[in-house]
Order: C-alpha cells, then sequence, then structure tokens
C-alpha cells in the first residue's frame, strides 16, 4: 500500500511550471538583447566559453531536485510493518442501557443521550487502558470489544442507540454476565479490570446481585452509574408518551438501590449523574488507583517511510548543479558534451 503522509505539501510541484515559464521568458529577453549587438553565429564564435546548454541543464538539475524535495515534504510511505510495545494500565468495560426508559427526558435532551456525551468525553480522557463497549436492554450485546483504539471506541459510542438491541427490557444481570465474559483472555490479573454500568436500575429479570457476587470473587469491581431522577419522568417515543395498558402514562424512576448493592457487593462506587456531570470522572479516577497490569501486547501498524531516498537524490543533484560552471571548462572544452 502506497501514500503520502503529508500531501498537502505536494501542492509545491505545481511551483515547477512557473519556473520553466520564468526560465524560457528569461532565455528569451536575454536572446533579444543580444541581438542587438550582431548575430547568433559571430557571438558564439566571441564568446567560446559561453554555454547555454550548461545553464539549460541547471536549471533541469534545479527543477528536478526541488521536486524531489516536495516529494519528500509529502513524505510518501510504502508497505507497512509491525511494531510491538507492551502497556500498563486498566481494562475497562463499559455496560450501557439502551432500553426505552432510557429515552426519559429528565436529562436534556434525554438519559441516553446525555450518556453518549459522557462516554465520548471518557474517551478523550484515556491514555493507556483499554476499553469495551457492551449494550443491553432485554438482552445484551457486545458493542465494542476490549480495544485501545479510542478513536474507533467513539465512532462505535456515537452509534449507541436503542434499536441496537431488539428485544425491550432491562436485564442488568445479564449485562453484567455479558461483560465478564467480554474481557480479553490474555491479561491474567483480574485487579486490573473495572465495568461501569450506566444505567437507571430498572432491573426487569435476571439476579444482577447473584452475578455481581460472582465478579466480587473474581476480583473485578463494578461502578455503577444511576442516571435518572427518583421522580422519574414519561417516555417519549417518535413524539408520542409511552401508555401502560390501562392508558396511564409510564414513568420511569431511578431505582438506587439495586445499583448500590451491586457497587457495595465488588468494592466499586455508585454515582447519582446529575445534570451537570454524568460522574465517570470521580469513577476514573477512583479506577485509576487499581492496580495496573501488562496489558498483552499492543500492535502499531506502521508505513515505511521512503522520503529519505528523495532527500538524498535532491541534494545530489543540487551538489551537480552547484558545481557545473556556468562556462565550459578549457580543460572539458574537446569533449565538448554541451554543445
Amino acid at each position: 500500500m502506497f501514500r503520502f503522509a503529508n500531501p498537502q505539501y505536494l501542492w509545491l510541484l505545481t511551483a515547477v511550471p512557473a519556473f520553466v515559464l520564468l526560465f524560457w521568458l528569461a532565455a528569451r529577453n536575454r536572446r533579444r538583447r543580444l541581438a542587438r549587438f550582431g548575430r547568433e553565429e559571430t557571438l558564439r564564435e566571441l564568446m567560446p566559453e559561453a554555454s547555454t546548454g550548461r545553464t539549460t541543464l541547471k536549471f533541469i538539475l534545479f527543477c528536478m531536485a526541488f521536486a524531489l524535495l516536495a516529494l519528500a515534504a509529502a513524505r510518501p510511505q510504502f508497505g507497512s510493518k509491525l511494531r510491538e510495545e507492551k502497556a500498563q494500565g486498566i481494562e475497562m468495560m463499559l455496560a450501557v442501557d439502551v432500553s426505552n426508559s432510557m429515552l426519559a427526558e429528565d436529562f436534556e435532551p434525554n438519559r441516553l443521550e446525555r450518556t453518549k456525551y459522557a462516554v465520548n468525553k471518557l474517551f478523550d480522557g484515556l491514555r493507556q487502558d483499554r476499553v469495551g463497549l457492551v449494550v443491553f436492554a432485554g438482552e445484551p450485546k457486545v458493542q465494542l470489544p476490549i480495544t485501545s483504539d479510542y478513536r474507533m471506541a467513539k465512532a462505535f459510542a456515537r452509534r449507541i442507540d436503542p434499536s441496537l438491541v431488539p428485544v425491550q427490557g432491562t436485564a442488568i444481570g445479564k449485562a453484567l454476565e455479558q461483560s465478564l465474559l467480554a474481557f480479553s483472555g490474555d491479561s491474567e490479573e483480574a485487579r486490573s479490570r473495572a465495568i461501569i454500568l450506566i444505567t437507571d436500575g430498572e432491573n426487569h429479570e435476571g439476579d444482577a446481585l447473584a452475578v455481581a457476587r460472582r465478579a466480587a470473587e473474581m476480583g473485578i469491581r463494578i461502578y455503577t452509574v444511576g442516571i435518572g431522577t427518583p421522580e422519574g419522568a414519561p417516555i417519549r417515543i417518535g413524539g408520542e408518551f409511552i401508555q401502560d395498558e390501562k392508558g396511564d402514562m409510564v414513568v420511569s424512576k431511578l431505582d438506587e438501590e439495586m445499583l448500590s448493592r451491586i457497587a457495595e457487593i465488588t468494592g466499586g462506587a455508585y454515582v447519582r449523574a446529575t445534570k451537570q456531570s454524568i460522574g465517570l470522572e470521580e469513577i476514573v479516577k477512583s479506577i485509576n488507583d487499581l492496580e495496573q497490569t501488562e496489558l498483552s501486547t499492543v500492535r502499531f501498524e506502521e508505513y515505511n517511510e521512503q522520503y529519505q531516498y528523495l532527500l538524498a537524490a535532491a541534494l545530489v543533484l543540487l551538489l551537480i548543479e552547484f558545481l557545473l560552471l556556468d562556462r565550459r571548462n578549457p580543460l572539458l572544452a574537446k569533449f565538448n558534451i554541451f554543445h
């Protein structure tokens, strides 16, 4: 695969035609001025050391060197190679509730959109930690496996939507179980792993506390973020509020008791989101205090730089151009290579 790392410098190549035009205009002007003094054949005999061929060749060498320097500045890269590095950090799985109750508007514009904003901001502040993403409603789904590619993580976070999980409900237990399974298998130290659960806490099925106890036995802490208000808010989908079987408006309320117990069992922490802050910053500060471990080898794909060859060729051409005289050298006149 071939590419230019800095393609904007290729615009410098447009200067070469301008140089050619200026050189041609200068040569024509010089011929006109010399024509005032006599015929070209006569002037050539009067100036035996003058050489238009040398001047042209010097100009060609200069243009070639300039073009090569422009290409070198654009940093051509050919092929690819792998470089290995060791990383110390934490593995975090984010389990995000995408059930319809997350569309309640007690947070502006709604709970889910505020969560997506906070998750993206979290990824901006990470450096060597690895993150994964699980979305859940009635069933969990691994949206993003464990990775250190934060750009890709942000792209997946922006796509979080209730339509990702066709089964509605809020199965916190299944989400936590899926998060435990989603950790990479090459990190031996479970003490460097954590789960961040973001939900309104309305658990409809599954034994979330049993999964929390299993996570505690594995040494994995679960940090919970309750998003919503105890008073709750109605859920609006497609411009209409959801109603129950009796025709009453459905109001989604924050269930803090379940989330607090999950965090307590695993030695994590519970944070209630506010309209000013979801609380992820406080949780990440706490997670950073965990014992970090050497994560699996991180592979960075890089391109092989090719600019050095172009730069060397340009310097050689410039050296030749500098050493080449405008006039004929009497010692080399018998070769007459510029005639």
